[in-house]
Protein backbone atom coordinates (compact mmCIF):
# COMPACT_ATOMS: atom_id res chain seq x y z
CA UNK A 1 0.00 0.00 0.00
CA UNK A 2 1.32 3.30 -1.00
CA UNK A 3 1.81 5.79 2.15
CA UNK A 4 3.16 9.02 2.41
CA UNK A 5 2.42 13.09 2.92
CA UNK A 6 -0.25 14.00 1.08
CA UNK A 7 -0.20 17.32 2.81
CA UNK A 8 0.59 20.76 1.37
CA UNK A 9 4.18 22.08 0.20
CA UNK A 10 5.34 23.29 3.06
CA UNK A 11 5.42 19.21 4.52
CA UNK A 12 6.07 17.77 1.65
CA UNK A 13 7.45 19.11 -1.30
CA UNK A 14 8.95 21.83 -3.19
CA UNK A 15 6.77 24.53 -4.06
CA UNK A 16 7.55 24.21 -7.80
CA UNK A 17 5.97 20.60 -8.07
CA UNK A 18 2.81 21.60 -5.50
CA UNK A 19 1.95 23.98 -7.57
CA UNK A 20 0.99 21.40 -10.45
CA UNK A 21 -0.06 18.66 -8.11
CA UNK A 22 -3.39 20.09 -6.38
CA UNK A 23 -6.07 17.36 -5.91
CA UNK A 24 -3.99 14.43 -7.96
CA UNK A 25 -3.38 12.52 -4.72
CA UNK A 26 0.29 12.38 -5.22
CA UNK A 27 2.67 11.14 -2.36
CA UNK A 28 6.04 12.17 -1.75
CA UNK A 29 9.18 9.85 -1.05
CA UNK A 30 11.51 12.32 -1.16
CA UNK A 31 10.91 16.01 -0.16
CA UNK A 32 11.80 17.01 -4.08
CA UNK A 33 9.60 13.70 -5.73
CA UNK A 34 6.52 13.26 -6.51
CA UNK A 35 4.56 10.14 -7.27
CA UNK A 36 0.45 9.67 -8.54
CA UNK A 37 -0.70 6.32 -8.99
CA UNK A 38 -3.35 6.22 -11.72
CA UNK A 39 -3.89 6.35 -15.18
CA UNK A 40 -1.32 8.30 -17.19
CA UNK A 41 -3.62 10.09 -20.05
CA UNK A 42 -5.95 10.80 -17.29
CA UNK A 43 -3.68 12.17 -14.56
CA UNK A 44 -1.74 14.07 -16.95
CA UNK A 45 -4.73 15.62 -18.17
CA UNK A 46 -4.97 17.41 -15.30
CA UNK A 47 -2.30 19.20 -14.92
CA UNK A 48 -1.87 22.54 -15.60
CA UNK A 49 -0.97 23.40 -19.27
CA UNK A 50 2.91 25.05 -19.84
CA UNK A 51 3.46 23.80 -16.21
CA UNK A 52 6.34 20.98 -17.14
CA UNK A 53 9.78 21.81 -17.82
CA UNK A 54 10.82 18.28 -19.85
CA UNK A 55 9.53 15.05 -19.79
CA UNK A 56 11.42 11.82 -19.44
CA UNK A 57 9.77 8.43 -20.11
CA UNK A 58 10.42 5.13 -20.77
CA UNK A 59 6.90 4.01 -21.75
CA UNK A 60 4.99 0.08 -22.55
CA UNK A 61 6.62 -0.68 -26.33
CA UNK A 62 2.90 -1.79 -26.93
CA UNK A 63 -0.72 -1.97 -25.36
CA UNK A 64 0.19 -6.17 -24.71
CA UNK A 65 3.11 -5.89 -22.86
CA UNK A 66 1.98 -3.68 -19.26
CA UNK A 67 -2.10 -5.29 -20.23
CA UNK A 68 -3.69 -6.53 -17.24
CA UNK A 69 -3.71 -10.20 -18.57
CA UNK A 70 -0.48 -10.06 -19.34
CA UNK A 71 1.69 -8.56 -16.36
CA UNK A 72 -0.95 -11.03 -14.13
CA UNK A 73 1.02 -13.88 -16.63
CA UNK A 74 4.53 -11.84 -16.16
CA UNK A 75 4.07 -12.45 -12.01
CA UNK A 76 2.82 -15.93 -12.12
CA UNK A 77 5.79 -16.93 -14.68
CA UNK A 78 3.27 -18.32 -16.80
CA UNK A 79 4.59 -16.19 -20.76
CA UNK A 80 2.28 -14.74 -22.40
CA UNK A 81 3.73 -11.85 -24.33
CA UNK A 82 7.01 -12.28 -21.84
CA UNK A 83 9.76 -14.38 -22.70
CA UNK A 84 11.94 -16.34 -20.25
CA UNK A 85 15.56 -15.56 -20.95
CA UNK A 86 17.99 -18.38 -20.96
CA UNK A 87 19.82 -19.09 -17.55
CA UNK A 88 23.30 -17.54 -17.67
CA UNK A 89 26.43 -18.45 -15.92
CA UNK A 90 23.56 -19.83 -13.17
CA UNK A 91 21.96 -16.62 -12.93
CA UNK A 92 17.88 -16.61 -13.90
CA UNK A 93 17.61 -13.67 -15.87
CA UNK A 94 14.40 -11.11 -15.58
CA UNK A 95 11.34 -11.56 -18.45
CA UNK A 96 12.06 -9.52 -21.70
CA UNK A 97 8.65 -8.61 -24.07
CA UNK A 98 8.46 -10.30 -27.35
CA UNK A 99 7.51 -7.45 -29.28
CA UNK A 100 7.36 -9.87 -32.59
CA UNK A 101 4.36 -11.01 -31.64
CA UNK A 102 2.65 -8.08 -32.14
CA UNK A 103 -0.01 -8.10 -35.08
CA UNK A 104 -0.38 -5.20 -37.62
CA UNK A 105 -3.46 -4.51 -35.25
CA UNK A 106 -1.64 -4.08 -32.37
CA UNK A 107 1.02 -1.59 -33.88
CA UNK A 108 -1.81 0.59 -34.76
CA UNK A 109 -3.50 0.61 -31.04
CA UNK A 110 0.43 1.54 -29.90
CA UNK A 111 0.65 4.25 -32.33
CA UNK A 112 -2.65 5.37 -31.59
CA UNK A 113 -1.55 5.28 -27.86
CA UNK A 114 1.43 6.97 -28.38
CA UNK A 115 -0.39 9.73 -30.16
CA UNK A 116 -2.50 10.47 -27.06
CA UNK A 117 0.00 11.32 -24.81
CA UNK A 118 2.00 13.16 -27.27
CA UNK A 119 -1.09 15.10 -27.52
CA UNK A 120 -2.11 15.38 -24.10
CA UNK A 121 2.05 16.43 -23.53
CA UNK A 122 2.24 18.59 -25.95
CA UNK A 123 -0.07 21.17 -23.94
CA UNK A 124 1.56 20.69 -20.46
CA UNK A 125 4.81 21.03 -21.58
CA UNK A 126 6.09 24.77 -21.61
CA UNK A 127 7.32 25.41 -25.37
CA UNK A 128 10.53 24.64 -25.56
CA UNK A 129 10.54 21.81 -23.03
CA UNK A 130 11.90 18.35 -24.18
CA UNK A 131 10.48 14.97 -24.39
CA UNK A 132 12.81 12.05 -24.37
CA UNK A 133 11.31 8.80 -24.80
CA UNK A 134 12.65 5.32 -24.91
CA UNK A 135 11.54 2.60 -27.49
CA UNK A 136 12.64 -0.44 -28.65
CA UNK A 137 14.08 -0.64 -32.93
CA UNK A 138 11.22 -2.53 -33.22
CA UNK A 139 9.01 -0.26 -32.81
CA UNK A 140 10.87 3.17 -33.00
CA UNK A 141 9.04 4.54 -36.18
CA UNK A 142 6.10 4.03 -34.69
CA UNK A 143 6.40 5.57 -31.29
CA UNK A 144 8.15 8.74 -32.91
CA UNK A 145 6.21 9.05 -35.52
CA UNK A 146 3.16 9.58 -33.67
CA UNK A 147 4.76 12.28 -31.34
CA UNK A 148 5.43 14.33 -34.58
CA UNK A 149 2.23 13.96 -35.67
CA UNK A 150 1.05 15.21 -32.06
CA UNK A 151 3.29 18.73 -33.34
CA UNK A 152 6.48 18.36 -31.68
CA UNK A 153 9.75 18.91 -33.24
CA UNK A 154 11.83 16.17 -33.70
CA UNK A 155 15.26 16.88 -32.03
CA UNK A 156 17.33 13.71 -32.74
CA UNK A 157 17.46 10.14 -30.79
CA UNK A 158 20.04 9.76 -27.82
CA UNK A 159 21.25 5.88 -28.25
CA UNK A 160 22.11 3.96 -25.49
CA UNK A 161 24.55 1.48 -26.05
CA UNK A 162 23.50 -1.92 -24.21
CA UNK A 163 23.75 -5.27 -24.82
CA UNK A 164 20.44 -7.04 -24.01
CA UNK A 165 19.25 -10.56 -24.56
CA UNK A 166 16.99 -9.43 -27.84
CA UNK A 167 18.19 -11.66 -30.88
CA UNK A 168 20.78 -13.23 -31.86
CA UNK A 169 19.00 -16.63 -31.01
CA UNK A 170 19.06 -19.32 -33.89
CA UNK A 171 15.87 -20.71 -35.50
CA UNK A 172 13.88 -22.01 -32.78
CA UNK A 173 13.62 -25.95 -32.16
CA UNK A 174 15.89 -25.99 -35.58
CA UNK A 175 19.34 -24.77 -34.13
CA UNK A 176 21.64 -27.47 -34.58
CA UNK A 177 20.31 -27.93 -38.72
CA UNK A 178 20.97 -23.72 -38.59
CA UNK A 179 23.73 -23.38 -36.50
CA UNK A 180 25.00 -20.61 -38.87
CA UNK A 181 21.88 -18.62 -38.68
CA UNK A 182 20.41 -15.74 -35.77
CA UNK A 183 16.60 -15.23 -36.84
CA UNK A 184 17.59 -12.08 -35.88
CA UNK A 185 20.39 -9.25 -35.24
CA UNK A 186 21.22 -9.24 -31.29
CA UNK A 187 20.13 -6.02 -29.79
CA UNK A 188 23.26 -4.03 -28.95
CA UNK A 189 21.63 -0.69 -28.73
CA UNK A 190 18.42 1.47 -27.32
CA UNK A 191 16.85 4.42 -29.21
CA UNK A 192 15.71 7.50 -27.13
CA UNK A 193 13.19 9.77 -28.98
CA UNK A 194 14.31 13.46 -28.54
CA UNK A 195 11.19 15.86 -29.21
CA UNK A 196 10.82 19.32 -28.54
CA UNK A 197 7.42 21.37 -28.27
CA UNK A 198 7.98 24.23 -30.56
CA UNK A 199 9.51 27.47 -29.13
CA UNK A 200 7.25 30.65 -28.26
CA UNK A 201 9.82 33.25 -28.56
CA UNK A 202 11.91 33.75 -31.94
CA UNK A 203 15.63 32.28 -30.76
CA UNK A 204 16.04 29.55 -28.02
CA UNK A 205 18.09 32.44 -25.69
CA UNK A 206 14.41 34.18 -25.33
CA UNK A 207 12.86 31.31 -24.96
CA UNK A 208 15.09 30.48 -21.75
CA UNK A 209 15.02 33.85 -20.45
CA UNK A 210 10.84 33.75 -20.81
CA UNK A 211 10.39 29.84 -20.03
CA UNK A 212 13.52 27.84 -18.84
CA UNK A 213 13.63 25.84 -21.71
CA UNK A 214 14.81 25.05 -25.13
CA UNK A 215 17.58 23.36 -24.98
CA UNK A 216 20.01 21.21 -23.00
CA UNK A 217 22.37 21.35 -20.21
CA UNK A 218 25.87 21.02 -21.26
CA UNK A 219 27.71 18.10 -19.21
CA UNK A 220 30.44 20.87 -18.53
CA UNK A 221 31.64 24.26 -20.50
CA UNK A 222 33.67 22.34 -22.52
CA UNK A 223 31.26 19.25 -23.32
CA UNK A 224 27.97 19.70 -24.51
CA UNK A 225 25.65 16.56 -23.83
CA UNK A 226 26.24 13.86 -26.35
CA UNK A 227 23.51 11.43 -28.22
CA UNK A 228 25.21 8.19 -28.00
CA UNK A 229 25.87 7.23 -24.25
CA UNK A 230 27.27 4.02 -23.05
CA UNK A 231 25.28 2.33 -20.76
CA UNK A 232 25.52 -1.32 -19.27
CA UNK A 233 22.42 -2.97 -17.97
CA UNK A 234 20.74 -1.82 -14.49
CA UNK A 235 23.23 -3.74 -12.02
CA UNK A 236 22.59 -6.55 -9.39
CA UNK A 237 21.88 -3.73 -6.20
CA UNK A 238 19.90 -1.71 -8.79
CA UNK A 239 17.33 -4.51 -9.02
CA UNK A 240 17.57 -6.08 -5.79
CA UNK A 241 15.75 -2.49 -4.53
CA UNK A 242 13.55 -2.64 -7.50
CA UNK A 243 12.18 -5.97 -9.74
CA UNK A 244 10.71 -3.76 -12.30
CA UNK A 245 11.54 -5.82 -15.76
CA UNK A 246 12.31 -2.57 -17.57
CA UNK A 247 14.28 -0.51 -15.03
CA UNK A 248 16.52 1.34 -16.50
CA UNK A 249 20.00 2.21 -14.99
CA UNK A 250 20.63 5.02 -12.63
CA UNK A 251 24.07 5.42 -14.59
CA UNK A 252 21.99 6.34 -18.01
CA UNK A 253 19.10 7.77 -16.17
CA UNK A 254 21.18 10.70 -14.26
CA UNK A 255 22.29 11.51 -17.70
CA UNK A 256 19.51 12.13 -19.56
CA UNK A 257 17.56 13.37 -16.75
CA UNK A 258 20.16 16.38 -16.03
CA UNK A 259 20.35 17.24 -19.97
CA UNK A 260 16.70 17.57 -19.67
CA UNK A 261 16.20 21.21 -17.86
CA UNK A 262 18.88 23.91 -19.48
CA UNK A 263 19.36 25.90 -16.26
CA UNK A 264 19.24 23.06 -13.99
CA UNK A 265 15.44 24.21 -12.57
CA UNK A 266 11.79 23.60 -13.41
CA UNK A 267 10.13 20.00 -13.04
CA UNK A 268 10.41 16.92 -15.16
CA UNK A 269 7.66 14.42 -15.61
CA UNK A 270 7.60 10.76 -16.15
CA UNK A 271 4.35 9.34 -17.23
CA UNK A 272 5.01 6.15 -17.05
CA UNK A 273 7.06 5.48 -13.57
CA UNK A 274 7.66 1.90 -13.26
CA UNK A 275 10.59 1.23 -10.82
CA UNK A 276 10.80 4.77 -10.05
CA UNK A 277 14.03 4.99 -12.03
CA UNK A 278 13.48 8.40 -13.35
CA UNK A 279 12.17 9.92 -10.33
CA UNK A 280 15.44 8.58 -8.14
CA UNK A 281 17.78 10.12 -10.99
CA UNK A 282 16.26 13.53 -10.66
CA UNK A 283 16.25 13.02 -6.73
CA UNK A 284 20.11 12.23 -6.77
CA UNK A 285 20.77 15.18 -8.72
CA UNK A 286 18.53 17.76 -6.79
CA UNK A 287 15.71 18.05 -9.13
CA UNK A 288 12.40 18.13 -8.94
CA UNK A 289 10.05 15.28 -10.64
CA UNK A 290 6.89 13.82 -10.65
CA UNK A 291 5.96 10.22 -11.36
CA UNK A 292 2.74 8.89 -12.97
CA UNK A 293 1.96 4.72 -12.54
CA UNK A 294 -1.16 3.05 -12.61
CA UNK A 295 -0.04 -0.52 -12.07
CA UNK A 296 -0.44 -0.50 -7.80
CA UNK A 297 2.00 -2.87 -7.30
CA UNK A 298 4.84 -1.29 -9.47
CA UNK A 299 3.71 2.04 -7.57
CA UNK A 300 4.36 0.64 -4.48
CA UNK A 301 7.37 -0.67 -5.23
CA UNK A 302 8.59 3.05 -7.18
CA UNK A 303 7.58 4.35 -3.81
CA UNK A 304 10.09 2.55 -1.55
CA UNK A 305 12.83 2.26 -4.51
CA UNK A 306 13.19 5.87 -4.88
CA UNK A 307 15.46 7.02 -2.41
CA UNK A 308 16.99 3.94 -2.05
CA UNK A 309 17.95 3.69 -5.90
CA UNK A 310 18.89 7.66 -5.58
CA UNK A 311 21.26 6.71 -3.26
CA UNK A 312 23.28 4.59 -4.83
Amino acid sequence: MLSGCEGGAANCGSAEIWVILPGLGAIFPTPRTALIHGDCAEMLARFPDDSIHAIVTDPPFSPLEYGAKNVEKLREGKGGVWRKPPILGGCARAPLPRFTVLSAADRERFSGFMFEIAAISLRKLRPGGHAFVAATPLLAAAAFSAWERAGFEPRGQIIRLARTLRGGDRPKGAEAEFAGVSAMARGCFEPWGLFRRPLSERTVAANLRRWDTGGLRRISAEQPFADVIASAPAGKRERLIASHPSIKPQAFMRSVVLASLPLGKGVIVDPFAGSGSTLAAAEALGLACVGIERDPEYAAMAARAIPLLAAL
